[in-house]
Formats: structure tokens, sequence, C-alpha cells
């Protein structure tokens, strides 16, 4: 067989077998990228000896000449908040900015001067929904698309193209281009990761964007040209020829040895519309939780003042914020109405089984009631609230390390840092607790309410002729420890405010 025959099977061969070795297969469009490479007109890599030349240095090092300024202005300014808020302001409407001058921290405090908490929470609730409705899908879209094509400007300009220069010359200085470089042919091994990242971010940059409006802002923002923009247009139309060409890509390829690598663009995704919205709200709703807060507890002080004639109210001994600190470690609420069943017992020891027992005892046992039906609410809530001052101090006690809940409590705290199962447990437990506490609270709070009530029919009974729910008032009288009007109105006065102390901690509940 002559060496020609024999030639023209073996191509014949390979062109059924070749495919079937993916090594075959790899080398043969490694070799096929490498013609390509040889005839392109960028003199950048010479795929014989895999070497980096002297063109690649010269061509990054045009560009780096272009942003090196750049890259100090905007150091940082893809992740500047004060950019993006600036971004997202500039296009708000007349009527955005004037509620956004209401909606300031300042401003929602000022208002809060004359404003009931309740009504200035409906009026920020209204204004922050008229602030976002003015912010339709196609808006949006505007503000983030800008922003996005800024940052993958930014991304672009921060590249570091030194590190990669000072691989074809060291002695390259940062941002000093009077220096005129002395490129070597390097390894092109050296660079190819150096390629890649240049080709994300290169590959990003929307060729098309508006870039007179881009540096404007830019200018705007840094009080400073970022970068000549005849300069960026020239930068902005080789960077498309270089895309367009496939080379760099193709470089990368031949170098990694890997031929069907593609380069992954990165992309930006920032709904900065969506997140300037959502800071906004949290910051406004804050303060006015804020306001509505300490309007609450300047309430809370002034009725403690009224009520125990001191802020400071400790009568449980277990039920107590002090114990809430183990919970907590946990992740877990612990005991959420310390503060109010504290005030409850302190109210029911230290004022109702002494002011309010001793005019009770004067209208449930001396009074004659017309109809004996008519104390029996007051008879009922009586004796309701005597029980219930028990109830909350075994409840407390309950709650000691050497009682059987305390006890329990405190050893499955001591196994939730293993156990899965217990915290669930526990966080059941703890809510059980907790609705007993409320249920004092709101049933003790009912009763008083009842009382009162009694308390105000008693009084208009007292005042008016002829007498219509008790029939023996002299008699009440002469056995009163004091005048009739004033205990009652006193009492009445005291249980009225001890409900409104109540109310500020129930109404949510």
């Amino acid at each position: 067989m002559s060496a020609e025959l024999g030639g023209f099977f073996d191509r014949i061969l390979g062109m059924f077998f070749s495919s079937s070795d993916p090594e075959v297969e790899k080398r043969r469009q490694l070799k096929a990228i490498a013609k390509e490479l040889s005839k392109s007109k960028y003199k950048w890599y010479k795929p014989h000896t895999e070497e980096a030349l002297p063109g690649m240095g010269k061509f990054f090092y045009e560009i780096y000449k272009v942003i090196g300024a750049a890259q100090v202005i905007l150091a940082n300014a893809g992740n500047s908040v004060v950019l993006k808020n600036i971004l997202v302001e500039m296009s708000l409407s007349s009527n955005q900015v004037k509620l956004k001058d209401r909606l300031t921290e300042e401003a929602v405090k000022e208002r809060a001067s004359n404003t009931s908490p309740k009504e200035l929470g409906l009026q920020v609730k209204d204004e922050l929904g008229a602030f976002m409705a003015d912010f339709d899908g196609e808006k949006i879209k505007k503000i983030d698309t800008f922003y996005s094509q800024l940052q993958l400007m930014v991304n672009f300009v921060s590249f570091d193209y030194l590190f990669l220069l000072k691989k074809f010359d060291s002695g390259i200085p940062e941002r000093t281009f009077t220096y005129t470089p002395k490129y070597e042919a390097i390894r092109g091994e050296y660079v190819l990761e150096d390629l890649k990242d240049f080709a994300a971010v290169a590959y990003s940059l929307p060729l098309d964007a508006e870039w007179p409006r881009i540096f404007s802002f830019v200018k705007e923002f840094r009080e400073v040209e970022p970068v000549a923009i005849g300069s960026w247009n020239k930068l902005i139309n080789a960077l498309g020829e270089l895309k367009r060409s496939g080379y760099l890509e193709q470089v990368i390829r031949h170098l990694g040895k890997e031929p069907g690598y593609t380069v992954k663009p990165i992309a930006v995704s920032d709904r900065i519309v969506d997140t300037y919205i959502q800071k906004m709200k949290t910051q406004t709703e804050m303060t006015v939780q804020q306001i509505q807060q300490d309007n609450k507890n300047a309430k809370v002080n002034e009725l403690l003042q009224k009520i125990f004639g001191t802020e400071s109210i400790v009568r449980l001994k277990n039920y107590a914020e002090r114990s809430n600190a183990a919970f907590e470690k946990k992740m877990l609420g612990g005991f959420l109405y310390v503060e109010e069943l504290n005030y409850m017992k302190a109210f029911l020891i230290d004022y109702f089984k002494r002011d309010i027992r001793a005019l009770t005892d004067l209208f449930l046992v001396r009074g004659k009631w017309t109809i004996s039906t008519l104390s029996t609410g007051y008879s009922g809530s009586f004796h309701e609230l005597l029980e219930l001052s028990d109830q909350i101090t075994l409840f407390d006690d309950s709650l000691a390390e050497d009682d059987e809940m305390g006890a329990k409590l405190r050893t499955m705290l001591s196994r939730a840092d293993r156990d899965k199962e217990v915290v669930k447990q526990l966080r059941t437990q703890l809510k059980d607790i907790n609705d007993r506490a409320l249920k004092f609270l709101s049933t003790g709070t009912q009763h008083l309410i009842v009382i009162a009530r009694n308390l105000k029919n008693i009084l208009e009974d007292y005042e008016k002729t002829p007498h219509g729910l008790i029939s023996n008032w002299k008699e009440l009288e002469i056995n009163s420890e004091r005048p009739i009007k004033e205990w009652v109105v006193e009492v009445y006065k005291q249980i009225y405010s001890f409900v409104m102390l109540m109310q500020l901690y129930l109404k949510n509940e």
C-alpha cells in the first residue's frame, strides 16, 4: 500500500473515530482555535508557545490610562448607600418630595407634639402609601436599570489593571502615565485568571448605556468628571469590537485547554427602589412606634404615681424579669406580663384588700338593697378579686426553683441545648404560663370595672331622693369611717386609674 493511500485511509478513519475519543476531539478543537487566533488582527497571544505578547500589555495599559483616575473617584461607589439614595431621590415627583419631608424622623417627632399617637400613626400610614403609589413599574425599572449600568461601569473601572500590567512590566507605577512601559512576552498561564476576570466585567458592560447621563450623575455625586467622555466612547467602541471578534474568549479557551469555555457576564440585580422604600417605611414606622411607646411610658408612670405614689412596683418573687435572662439565651420569650401582673398584685394587696374592702363591707354587709339581686354582680366580682389575689400568689410560688413547675422549667432549660424537642416543649410551657398571667390580668380588670360601675350607681343613688337602690342611707352614714360621698369618689377614681393602667397593656392583647 502506498504512503498516499495510507494517509487517505488514516484521514477517513479519523473522520469516523475521532469524535468518539474526547481527548482527541479536544485537541482537534484547540488546534482549530489556534489557527483562528493566528489569523486575528489582535496580536496578544502566540498559540504555539502559549505566550502572552506585548500587544496584550499595551491594550490593557491603554484602558488603564483612560480609567485610572476614575478608580479613585469611583472607589466604593457601587456599594454606597448615599449614592443609591441620591439616585432614587433624583427621580422623586414633587408630591413625593413633600411627603418625604413630612416622613423624616425629625418631622414625625415634631408632628407628635400636637397630634395623638393614634392619629399620627394613621397619618404616617396614609402618607407612606401615597409615597409608594407614585413609583409605578416603569419608573422603578428605569431607576434600577440606571443603577445597574452604573454598577457595571464601577465593576469594569475597579478591575485590578495594575496587577495584570505588572506581569508584563514590573516597573509600571500606579496611575502615573508619563512612564513608558517595556512590555515583555510572558507565559500565558500567568494571566489566564486575569483574562477570565476581565472578560466577565468587560462583557457585562452595557455598551449602549446612557453614558452622558451616567457621567453627569457621577460628576454631580463626586463633583469631578470620572473619565473624559471622548476617551470613554473610544474605549467602548474598542471593547465592542473585541467582544464581537470573539478573540478574548478564544485566547482563554486555548490557554485554559477548555474549548467550550464561555464568558459568564456579571449580573447586577439590585432593586434599589424597593430597598429605599422598605428602609424609609421601616424607619418611619419605628419612629411612630417609639413615639407611641414613649407616650405609653409617660402615661404609665403618671398613673403609677397617682395609684401607688411610686413607679417601682415589685410584689412577685418568681414571675420576674430576672428570670427572663435564662430564657433569652435560648431565644425564648420568657415571662411576658411581669410588670402588669406586679401592678395587679400590688393593687389587690395594697388597695383592694384595704380601702375597697372596707367600703364594700359597708354597702354589702350593712346596706339594705331594695332588690337583693341588684348587689349580686358587685358581690360576685368582689369575692372573685379576693380569690384572684390568692391565685396570683400560688401561681408565683409555683414558679420557685424548689416547686414543681419551677423545677420543671429549670430542668428543661438545662436540656434545651441538646434536644430541640425540649425547646418546643419549653415554648409550649411558657405559653401556658403566660396565658394564665394574661387571664389574671383580664379577669381582674373586668371585675374591677364591675365594682366601679356599682360604686357609680351607689353614688348616684346616694345623691338623689327618693333612694331607689339602698334604703338605709342614714344608718350607713352613722357607721361609715368617712363621709360617704368623699370615700366613694376617691375609691372610684383609684379603680378608674388602675383600669386605665391595665388597658394600656391589654388593648393590644
